[in-house]
């Protein structure tokens, strides 16, 4: 056996594989997107909405009170008196024998020219969308947490995973490495027993610096199952890292 693995570049001893720096900063910026996600929609729930609606009502009384009153004072000659009484109101006016017109008078107070109102279903759903990205953003911030101490090892014929599974590599039956090159992750079925149920173990290359080495161990005398060429879909790896830390 140890000639085969010096012939496999496999090393012997124990090898401890600790959490990349990648993984860090990935689940960083992954998390820092979900974060800002999160209150960029609290924010439009509780001001950026309502907000729009209120200038909503403004055109809408601009154009429907503010315009006919206008309209009714110049048919009857008091534009000079309509005017005084909209400027002690803050009215706009318009100029000389011209109505006031929206487009300015938004201008001015730095509204849009064509304001949407949304419905309170709408707002409702920023809620609901900035709390869903704000627990994403929590998860993956768990998920760094729970890895600060977590180590993948393999002894000659061991491998102990994060989640703390302890498997003799002469146990393992099943190794599928469909995913290894594109993301970094393989999966290892093996039993406890001749006779006891399938487990499954990931070995993720990304997130444990070195795991290629474990790989390389496990592989030096397997004799079962090596599944490698099958196409398998595009998955989320980030949601799949963060499921199996959670479990």
């Amino acid at each position: 056996m140890e000639k085969a693995n010096a012939e496999l570049g496999v090393e012997q001893g124990r090898i401890d594989c600790r959490v990349t720096r990648w993984y860090y900063r990935r689940m960083a910026l992954a998390g820092g997107m979900c974060l800002l996600f999160g209150l960029y929609f609290l924010y439009d729930w509780k001001v950026g909405y309502p907000k729009a609606n209120e200038i909503a009502a403004q055109q809408e009384w601009f154009e429907k009170e503010l315009l006919p009153s206008y309209e009714i004072a110049r048919q009857a000659e008091r534009l000079a008196e309509w005017r005084r009484e909209a400027e002690e109101k803050g009215w706009p006016t318009g100029k000389a024998d011209e109505a006031p017109k929206w487009v300015p008078y938004a201008a001015a107070k730095g509204w849009p020219e064509k304001p949407k109102r949304f419905t309170q279903k709408e707002i409702d759903e920023q809620w609901w969308w900035g709390m869903g990205t704000l627990a994403v953003a929590a998860v993956m911030g768990l998920a760094v947490l729970r890895s600060r101490n977590q180590t993948l090892r393999a002894d000659e014929d061991l491998i102990i995973t994060p989640k703390g599974q302890r498997i003799r590599i002469a146990q393992v039956y099943r190794v599928d490495k469909r995913k290894w090159d594109s993301k970094g992750l393989a999966y290892l079925w093996y039993r406890e027993t001749e006779m006891g149920p399938a487990k499954r173990a990931v070995i993720d290359d990304l997130k444990f610096g070195g795991a290629d080495r474990v790989m390389d161990r496990v592989l030096s005398g397997f004799r079962g199952e090596l599944i490698e060429k099958v196409e398998e879909e595009e998955g989320a790896e980030e949601a799949e890292r963060a499921g199996q830390e959670n479990k």
